[in-house]
């Protein structure tokens, strides 16, 4: 499989955030009277805008969200990721085999992807070849931001594939065009291949996969 560029998702993919982020989210909310458990907000939030999911918990609890929910959210997890994030095994290693274009794609704000990046020990590798989908207001499941990043790196959509750990993210792959490969951490494993990814469990396997 010939593959000329890689545009990788962040969150799961990239960084171990996603227990992190979900269980302040979930123990914030909880205050209001929301119960999630934690594989079903793997399944529910990654991959969302935030605002898609206040939006879930509002719908839930039949009551808005304190206009300080964001903020103090962000604060808090913010916080958490300058210490506890790290990056996804194996995913250091396959980057520096890689003799091929590559970048990020997300749907969080750039001073997130940076701070979980630089936190993990990323950064250095994704320098100009960061993309978010609040610099074009387009968020998965919209392919919007990833035929953004395919256009900034010079690439045709053909020429690139998508890795991704969300239902959401796999969808807005699919619905660009893209091929999509779908990182297992078995909560996302009939998620992701419903929406038609090809998953994959290590990054090993994927070097194996895309004959890097």
């Amino acid at each position: 499989m010939e593959v000329k560029c890689i545009i990788f998702d962040c969150d799961g993919v990239l960084v171990d955030t996603e227990k992190i982020g979900n269980g302040i989210l979930l123990e914030m909310a909880s205050e209001y009277g929301f119960e999630m458990e934690i594989e079903d907000a793997y399944r529910n939030f990654n991959g969302r805008n935030l605002k898609d999911c206040f939006s879930h918990i509002e719908d839930a609890i039949g009551a808005k969200l304190p206009e300080s929910f964001e903020a103090e959210y962000r604060e808090k997890s913010f916080k958490a990721f300058k210490t506890e994030v790290k990056p996804m095994e194996g995913v250091i290693s396959f980057i520096e085999k890689l003799n091929i274009a590559y970048c990020v794609a997300s749907s969080g704000p750039v001073e997130k992807i940076r701070l979980n990046l630089e936190a993990s020990g990323l950064l250095d590798k994704f320098e100009n070849k960061i993309f978010s989908s609040y610099q074009i207001n387009s968020w998965k499941p919209d392919p919007g931001i990833f035929l953004y990043a395919a256009n900034e790196m010079g690439f045709e959509v053909s020429d690139c594939i998508v890795l991704e750990d969300s239902k959401a993210g796999v969808k807005a792959g699919i619905d660009g065009g893209f091929r999509v490969f779908g990182l297992a951490n078995g909560y996302n494993n009939s998620d992701l291949e419903e929406e038609g990814a090809l998953l994959f469990y290590t990054y090993d396997e994927l070097s194996t996969l895309l004959d890097l």
